[in-house]
């Protein structure tokens, strides 16, 4: 397995995958509303490279939670995507760690994603401390998972999910 950073030349196939494997209706999820209009996280965007065949892709938004004008930063997991006939083989589970040790290694502190909890758990990712953290447009709110690359890093952390526009830092933080 060869897991490497995206490059342009990857979009295509990406979307391709993307497409396979979860359908051309995904744009309407509200996770992707997060994503509309603003780019991944290029040193948190990869591949998984088998001799030239994209199999496998993962990427990170940054986003904010937002309440009361007050705001924290945080990154968005997904989509993660292996290839249908390659899915089982655990290559899921090792490209998100992979991204998750290089997002700490980067300094960022906490991510969110939409998703099952019974197959994210086995990665650390929780429901119980998104409990008070809401994605506009998510129905079922028990798939907003959250998972603390710094110990502490999600206490006292609620209200709403805001994509970043423009990639500008937000400078208020929770007190």
């Amino acid at each position: 397995m060869n897991v490497r950073l995206q490059t342009g030349i990857d979009t295509a196939d990406i979307e391709n995958l993307l497409d396979i494997t979860f359908g051309t209706d995904r744009f309407s999820k509200a996770a992707y509303s997060l994503r509309e209009g603003i780019s991944a996280v290029p040193a948190l965007s990869f591949v998984i490279d088998m001799g030239g065949d994209i199999t496998g892709t993962l990427r990170f938004w940054e986003i904010y939670i937002e309440k009361n004008g007050k705001c924290v930063d945080a990154l968005l997991l997904g989509p993660i995507a292996i290839l249908p006939r390659l899915q089982g083989l655990g290559l899921g589970i090792k490209l998100m760690e992979s991204g998750l040790s290089e997002a700490k290694r980067l300094g960022h502190e906490r991510v969110l994603l939409v998703g099952d909890e019974g197959y994210y758990k086995r990665i650390g990712f929780s429901r119980d401390i998104a409990k008070n953290i809401t994605i506009p447009g998510q129905l079922d709110e028990s798939r907003i998972l959250a998972k603390e690359l710094v110990k502490g890093s999600f206490c006292n952390v609620a209200g709403i999910v805001r994509k970043r526009h423009l990639n500008v830092k937000q400078t208020v933080l929770y007190s």
